[in-house]
């Protein structure tokens, strides 16, 4: 299976740090970001990659290269300005390929198992759901008990920004700037979403104090 790591977020609320440098290259415990996730995501067995970039996107290249030092072999989709998760996957279509793959936001960090994923039985898409955090109070899915998402207004959880998700999730979608959820609700109301709720390790490196939060951790940790 296939993944893709989206970076290709401006980057605003990380502001002055992102006005140089690319999000995902915002070092943490002395190395950047995106090079944990991609670490997670080899010693997962996922080595086949696809990197979407936008703001600074050429750093990205020249810092990540095409993946050997890693045991991964990366690809990248360059847009011209960021194209939202949805347009950014729909651009990346060509390298993903015809069977689900998995999608991972650039700006988290967790512990969570990504091989656990690759058995999944996905009919447009599959994903991991968190317990809320406190600045997403009132979730975003709902998750009934035989594990379909639903849209359902309580009880509900945060999409954790990882996904798999079979292509045909975006068929009919024109290319340029589209969001994901849409596509996520319309599937669901099909019922063709499925989802699983993990209670590890989960952040949102949304800011420089959960930037310098996740430093100390992996410092801690190490």
């Amino acid at each position: 299976m296939k993944a893709m790591i989206l970076a290709a977020g401006r980057g605003e609320r990380m502001r002055p740090l992102t006005d140089h440098t690319p999000k995902p290259l915002l070092p943490v415990a002395g190395k950047p970001l995106i090079i944990h996730t991609i670490n997670r995501l080899v010693g997962a067995g996922f080595s086949d990659l696809v990197i979407n970039h936008a703001h600074l996107g050429h750093q990205i290249e020249e810092s990540i290269g095409n993946g050997n030092q890693f045991g991964a072999s990366i690809r990248y989709s360059p847009e011209g300005e960021a194209l939202e998760t949805a347009g950014g996957i729909i651009n990346a279509l060509p390298l993903l390929g015809n069977a689900p793959f998995l999608v991972i936001n650039g700006d988290i960090a967790t512990d969570f198992p990504f091989a656990e994923l690759k058995p999944i039985n996905v009919r447009l898409a599959h994903i991991v759901l968190i317990n809320n955090p406190v600045h997403n109070p009132n979730g975003d899915f709902g998750l009934d008990s035989a594990g379909l998402v639903t849209n359902e207004t309580e009880n509900r959880y945060t999409f954790s920004g990882i996904g798999v998700y079979h292509p045909d999730l975006f068929k009919g979608v024109p290319p340029g700037k589209s969001k994901l959820a849409p596509l996520l609700r319309q599937g669901i109301n099909n019922q063709k979403v499925s989802g699983q709720l993990y209670s590890g390790f989960w952040m949102d490196i949304g800011t420089p104090e959960r930037l310098e939060e996740l430093d100390h951790r992996l410092r801690q940790n190490s």
